[in-house]
């Protein structure tokens, strides 16, 4: 059964016309994900389809009867309502009926007499009328995870975060037929995208969303919509299925294309000959040139995103912090922490909301004072911040002037020097958007702009803030390229599992109240550990009878002894160390190949090839001894 379909619809914004001709449909019980670059109209397109924007062109036609609810990137909430009254203004008559029986119970219980009591009654049989007990749990428990629990508190006084789970929570309890979602995931942390993962996968709801999560779109959806160039592709599966399907299409066109320019090549010899379309089959001919023509000329240059700015030399001492502590009231951040961080460290940072997690990069930057302890920062140290609330231009600001503010030329890892213009070519960035108001960008493009800007600094210890926010699936590969091969030190905060288990060799743990812990693993390692632990409480409540407890066997002493905690890190490093060393080793290679080297210079990259072997063979023995260990 099919809740709605489009038939060609296009948008233009401004002149940049962001799609057109889209004809699709969304069918009951499909878990849909739409997946396009930035810029392209995505969150355009979702308003469209929930009738809060109109089309240029086409039609968008909804199924009798089918309610629709979008949750989308910026709530729009009135500030003159409580939560309570938002909670209340939709469709769905239940949560007024349960919010009346909550009012009435808590009349009732400040001030009993027989009014407050047939108030209770009357409110008891209206749930009862309405089947409305379960669905008070369900309104406790999304409203409990999603940490709202002062519901007359205003509208005006909530942060942006808590606003997107506010309007979050109020799609999922109303209950629509057709769900679409816009980065569901911003502003929650991991504990609260993963019940929301298992909520809409346990669910028998029709959705749609836009996601930048991976994990969160391969464990939710069943179905892909990709837009690219205007053209829609559909794959029935999840995310690893659309990518295996994608790249055998990417392959498959590259194929017809290079096949079709080779045609080109031999008919335009035929065809400068100036054929006189004098018969059928000169004629037929010709037309099938200019078919192949048009083929051959229809593989697209893709444009990627290419991070190689330079970066500034590090020395020895990076940055150490002693004993630090840093509380706001009674909300203690850090207690007596210490850390001496090391070259080329690559560290997550896990947490829920409000343990401190930001405040913790700025005092690493001395964006933030400590209330005892001492912060010592490496005088080669160049910090690239790339914060949450990302860039905040001038009024009409353009482009190329927020880059122009920090350096008109920029210098890049190969020691080229380019323009702040052909930077911006480097970042998608083409002419005619690099004199776009800042204000008329897409959420990405400001995200992608605001990346720039930090790296056009040369940093060598890059502190990112929940960097992956509004970028699409394209970037987001780009960016974690370029992140894999940066050597300076590396600090991620973000809700993006996937993005900090590929980058991260380790993470801080925030568990709240100035406790901070090491894990030594991948995001997924973590999680089974804390369910582990949980399970482990749960069975000292309800301890297993003794009969049933088996004794257990001593280790075996042949096993080798397991790492410890500095082992571990240095097992993670010397994978990256060594792949560096080797990319190395192939470059001196590649030198010593040159035959018009003089014999002073041969004799030189000799010695440094020599020591560089003796280098990666002393690395790789230590790595081995580790591996089996490990």
């Amino acid at each position: 059964m099919t809740y709605l379909s489009t038939d060609n619809l296009s948008k233009q914004f401004g002149l940049k016309p962001l799609f057109e001709g889209l004809t699709f449909g969304i069918s009951k019980g499909e878990k849909t994900a739409l997946i396009a670059q930035n810029g392209t109209g995505k969150s355009t397109l979702l308003r469209i389809l929930a009738g809060k924007e109109k089309p240029d062109t086409g039609e968008v036609m909804i199924r009798n009867g089918i309610q629709i609810r979008m949750l989308e990137q910026e709530p729009e909430l009135d500030n003159a309502q409580t939560i309570s009254e938002y909670m209340s203004h939709g469709a769905n008559d239940m949560v007024r009926i349960v919010q009346n029986y909550e009012r009435a119970v808590a009349e009732q219980a400040e001030n009993y007499n027989n009014s407050t009591q047939k108030a209770l009654d009357k409110a008891m049989a209206q749930m009862d009328a309405a089947n409305a007990w379960d669905y008070e749990e369900r309104l406790k428990q999304i409203l409990g995870v999603l940490n709202i629990h002062d519901l007359e508190q205003d509208i005006s006084s909530l942060s942006g975060g808590q606003r997107k789970r506010v309007a979050l929570a109020f799609a999922l309890l109303d209950e629509p037929d057709l769900l679409i979602l816009d980065e569901p995931t911003n502003h929650l942390d991991v504990e609260m995208i993963e019940w929301l993962e298992d909520y809409l996968s346990r669910s028998n709801i029709t959705l749609l969303m836009v996601t930048h999560d991976r994990y969160f779109l391969d464990r939710v959806c069943n179905h892909i919509l990709e837009m690219e160039d205007n053209q829609l592709y559909h794959h029935k599966g999840n995310y690893e299925y659309f990518l295996q399907k994608k790249a055998e299409r990417e392959a498959v066109e590259a194929t017809e294309v290079a096949k079709a320019r080779q045609l080109m090549k031999k008919e335009q010899a035929w065809m400068r000959r100036q054929p006189k379309a004098r018969t059928t089959k000169s004629k037929s001919r010709i037309d099938a040139f200019y078919d192949t023509k048009k083929k051959a000329h229809s593989g697209k240059v893709k444009k990627e995103m290419k991070l190689e700015v330079d970066m500034s030399r590090m020395g020895g001492k990076v940055l150490e912090v002693k004993k630090i502590n840093k509380s706001y009231g009674d909300l203690v951040i850090l207690d007596d922490f210490d850390y001496s961080f090391q070259e080329g460290e690559r560290i997550g940072i896990l947490g829920k909301n409000g343990v401190g997690k930001s405040t913790f990069l700025k005092i690493l930057m001395g964006e933030e004072t400590v209330d005892s302890g001492e912060v010592i920062t490496g005088q080669t140290i160049v910090f690239g911040h790339y914060s949450q609330q990302g860039i905040q231009p001038k009024e009409n600001q353009r482009v190329i002037d927020v880059i122009k503010e920090v350096a008109e030329y920029i210098e890049l890892a190969n020691g080229d020097r380019i323009s702040a213009s052909q930077f911006l070519e480097h970042f998608l960035f083409d002419s005619n958007m690099q004199y776009t108001p800042v204000a008329k960008l897409s959420g990405g493009e400001r995200r992608r702009l605001g990346l720039m800007k930090v790296l056009i600094k040369n940093p060598n210890f890059l502190i990112l803030d929940e960097p992956t926010n509004d970028l699409d699936l394209i970037t987001l590969e780009k960016l974690e390229a370029f992140l894999d091969d940066f050597a300076g030190c590396l600090i991620i905060v973000s809700h993006d599992r996937f993005f900090m288990d590929s980058l991260v060799d380790y993470y801080f743990v925030f568990e709240g109240q100035g406790s901070v812990k090491d894990f030594n693993g991948s995001y997924e390692e973590y999680r089974q550990t804390v369910l582990a632990a949980e399970n482990k409480t749960k069975s000292k409540v309800n301890p297993p009878s003794k009969k049933n407890i088996k004794k257990a066997k001593p280790a075996s002493s042949s096993k080798s002894k397991k790492l410890t905690y500095t082992e571990r890190k240095e097992y993670k490093s010397l994978e990256r160390k060594i792949e560096k060393l080797g990319q190395k080793k192939t470059e001196l290679e590649q030198k010593m190949a040159a035959s018009d080297l003089e014999y002073h210079e041969v004799q030189q990259l000799s010695e440094e090839y020599a020591e560089l072997k003796d280098e990666i063979e002393e690395q790789e023995l230590r790595w081995l001894e580790l591996a089996e260990r490990a």
